[in-house]
């Protein structure tokens, strides 16, 4: 039995994009993102109160990137992972785990726009200065993807994977603070791989993520 536990628009998405592309049976139970994430039942699964976790097999996993190692081991078979001796091994475990550098930033910037709710609460210099890095990010991905590459329509030569999953929905969160028109290689891998049916059935349904916005530009101080 696979059970995750998530809250829609955040990092748990990334796991359950992963369980539709791994086409496996699993339930989900929603949760807001609010307090009752501290709660000590839900504490019982992760201790620090987030999502993802995953009960599966009566043992308990949080952490998105253990998450998804695991997953990936446990069915071979959809070849969303890269074995040890596998060449792309090493370029997978760096892009799965680059998207928790895209996430910090993200989740940075929805703190300042979403969770505090007085502007003089917000700092545009906390802002701006995480919208640039997630453009830095940005750059990474272009580098990569721009790599004149037989099969570089995804982050790794041998095909889509797990990378792909866990970097595009960190990208499809900072899409909401930074705009990828700037980097056109990463704008065509993010179109095609968001075109997937397993991306599609792991967003929300309206009204029930995080962003009530598409975009969400720097906010300035007034006066």
């Amino acid at each position: 039995m696979i059970r995750l536990h998530h809250c829609p628009q955040t990092r748990s998405m990334r796991t359950l994009w992963l369980l539709h592309e791994l086409e496996v049976d699993f339930e989900v139970v929603l949760h807001a993102f609010d307090r009752s994430l501290r709660d000590a039942e839900y504490l019982s699964l992760s201790p620090a109160g987030r999502v993802p976790a995953l009960e599966i097999d009566g043992e308990r996993m949080f952490e998105t990137g253990a998450i998804t190692e695991f997953l990936c081991e446990r069915f071979p078979e959809a070849n969303m992972g890269r074995g040890p001796d596998d060449p792309d091994r090493m370029a997978w475990l760096v892009w799965v785990h680059f998207a928790e550098t895209i996430s910090q930033h993200a989740a940075a910037l929805t703190q300042q726009h979403i969770m505090l709710y007085e502007d003089a609460m917000r700092s545009p210099v906390v802002m701006k200065l995480e919208a640039a890095r997630l453009g830095k990010c940005y750059d990474a991905l272009e580098a990569r993807l721009s790599t004149p590459l037989e099969n570089r329509d995804y982050l790794l030569t041998s095909g889509f994977s797990a990378a792909d999953v866990s970097v595009g929905q960190a990208v499809y969160m900072a899409r909401h603070f930074a705009k990828l028109e700037a980097h056109p290689a990463v704008t065509e891998w993010f179109e095609r791989i968001t075109e997937r049916p397993e991306f599609q059935k792991s967003l929300p349904r309206r009204g029930t993520g995080l962003y009530s916005q598409d975009f969400y530009p720097a906010w300035e101080a007034a006066g």
